[in-house]
């Protein structure tokens, strides 16, 4: 996972979500359900710290690390009181078992090595702790949006735009991303070594009416536009 458009277009990342604010905030709640109780919690990929920082602020959840490629993001997340590290998720600048939580927080589309990736959230997780991913599922009505856009190379394609959210996500994050699947997240953490997954969503309407409200999180994958996976490191 290299820096790239996140580096490029830092600013960008926390002016979208700040102009979707229920988005964010279902977002939050849904990463909350499996986040209480942390321990020392390592979020790889932190961006700009937005969603560690609002965890900590609005509902006492305490991350306290943070890994980002990026340097202007990590600058910002830094700011907002991560202790951040520059590096990439493929290969983490941590000893093995230092942390009781990984976050993986919409991390997984821009890695270019997931299994890489998730063998080395595993090393640096103690015994028994616990990985948690969130992502945009590739099948989605959003994963379905961003590849259209993607492809196109922006929002303006009226057959896209009518379908698109008031304020869609930047294109120049869009086109940096490879969307999976649940499922194809899932076969690559049990092939690392982690067991018991337990999954929940959020953003269960159209992507044009997802920022109209703040989401409660709901059990399962099958129709949520951001989804959360729960995975412990077996003892």
């Amino acid at each position: 996972m290299e820096g790239g458009a996140f580096d490029e277009f830092a600013e960008l990342y926390d002016i979208w979500f700040l102009k979707n604010r229920n988005v964010l905030e279902s977002e939050i709640l849904l990463l909350k359900r499996f986040l209480l109780d942390p321990g020392r919690c390592l979020s790889v990929g932190c961006g700009s710290g937005l969603f560690e920082w609002l965890l900590r602020k609005d509902h006492g959840i305490l991350i306290t690390h943070g890994l980002e490629p990026a340097e202007g993001m990590g600058a910002i997340a830094a700011r907002r009181g991560l202790e951040v590290k520059a590096g990439t998720a493929e290969d983490l600048p941590y000893g093995e078992g230092e942390f009781d939580t990984v976050l993986l927080n919409g991390t997984p589309s821009y890695l270019s090595d997931l299994a890489r990736a998730l063998s080395e959230a595993f090393r640096v997780l103690r015994p028994g702790g616990r990985l948690v991913v969130a992502d945009v599922p590739g099948p989605s009505s959003y994963g379905l949006l961003y590849r259209l856009a993607a492809r196109v190379g922006s929002w303006d394609d009226p057959e896209i735009s009518a379908s698109a959210p008031r304020d869609p996500y930047p294109v120049e994050f869009v086109r940096a991303a490879h969307w999976r699947s649940t499922e194809e997240l899932t076969a690559a953490l049990l092939a690392a070594g982690f067991t018991e997954p337990e999954y929940a969503q959020t953003l269960l309407t159209h992507p044009k009416y997802s920022n109209d409200s703040v989401q409660q999180p709901v059990d399962g994958f099958d129709r949520g536009d951001y989804v959360a996976v729960r995975a412990l490191r077996a003892q």
